[in-house]
């Protein structure tokens, strides 16, 4: 697993062509956490598109060992020229379809998402957004189109620590959580929602037309980054679920119903077999449970506040 970088310079304090040079040569490191990714790439618009959402992120020394390696190359021949288009490669295979030329950004997103999910079996790796406070994890599990990178971005804004938009990786053995830090994706309607809940967020640029509609990129906090190798302990889980005109309605899940929220959200439960069974019969005995729903984004962040001393609690009562 990754280690903290050597180096102080950061991808915001680098020259943009010096930086593609060095992207499309050796290539370069970034360190999120439990992981980090090595990346080359021949597109100067997508060392640009690094550089907006990744500029507090430090330049990892070359000789750091890295977890996961992608390319993302412009298309060559005839392509290049009538449609330019990049194209994702891990391993020596092509994962996704190419993508168009100006869209680099989200393809790698994508692909390295894929390939944690596919990789990090030392961790058990639950489809969730996750935040932190207090030293404790608030997991935010949910189906897409259910307001859960919304949620997690905005709660990001209002002094929790991003430790994920999309992962939250459980270590079996401490008995913590791990950050997974990248950029926030936010697609259609959310990003303006964003962006009017935070209008000093810093945003990439959007990407229209995608498989997803439009897609933006909020990057994480500077804090967020330098806490990036603190763990967190289990805290709580929301099940958030977005309903247009709705109250704001909080309701307590069993257990069962819990499990099944983390166990089946989750992308590698099968994989880790009985660790993972054990893995989430301890958090779902240790965390209390929610459902959310809401339409009203300011409404649903008090409503979590509320509960967080009763969490904080529950978590320093049990000795966690």
């Amino acid at each position: 697993m990754s280690s903290a970088p050597r180096s102080h310079q950061t991808l915001g304090d680098t020259d943009t062509l010096a930086f593609a040079k060095v992207l499309a040569d050796a290539g370069f490191g970034i360190d999120v956490g439990a992981v980090s990714v090595h990346v080359r790439s021949d597109s100067k618009l997508f060392a640009r598109q690094l550089q907006s959402v990744y500029a507090h992120f430090p330049l990892m020394d070359r000789a750091q060992w890295a977890d996961v390696h992608l390319t993302i190359n412009r298309a060559s021949g005839f392509r290049r020229l009538i449609r330019p288009q990049v194209i994702l490669q891990c391993d020596g295979r092509q994962p996704f379809e190419p993508f168009p030329a100006n869209a680099p950004l989200p393809l790698f997103e994508w692909g390295c998402n894929w390939m944690i999910g596919q990789r990090l079996n030392d961790l058990l790796l639950l489809h969730a957004g996750a935040v932190e406070r207090d030293g404790l994890a608030l997991l935010l599990p949910a189906m897409p189109g259910s307001g859960k990178s919304t949620l997690t971005a905005a709660l990001s804004l209002r002094g929790w620590r991003l430790l994920s938009d999309e992962f939250g990786a459980f270590n079996p053995d401490s008995g913590t959580f791990r950050a997974l830090l990248k950029p926030v994706a936010l697609k259609n309607q959310s990003i303006e929602v964003i962006r009017t809940f935070a209008p000093n967020a810093v945003f990439g640029p959007e990407f229209p037309n995608t498989r997803k509609g439009t897609v933006a990129h909020l990057a994480a906090e500077p804090d967020a980054v330098e806490r990036r190798h603190e763990s967190a302990r289990p805290g709580a889980v929301v099940l958030p679920k977005w309903q247009a005109g709705s109250p704001t309605r909080w309701e307590p899940l069993t257990e069962n119903v819990l499990f099944g929220a983390l166990a089946f959200n989750a992308f590698n439960y099968s994989v880790l077999g009985a660790t993972g069974f054990r893995s989430v019969v301890r958090l779902v005995r240790q965390c209390p449970g929610w459902q959310l729903v809401y339409s009203d984004l300011d409404d649903a962040l008090a409503t979590i506040d509320a509960a967080w001393p009763q969490v904080r609690e529950r978590q320093l009562a049990a000795g966690q």
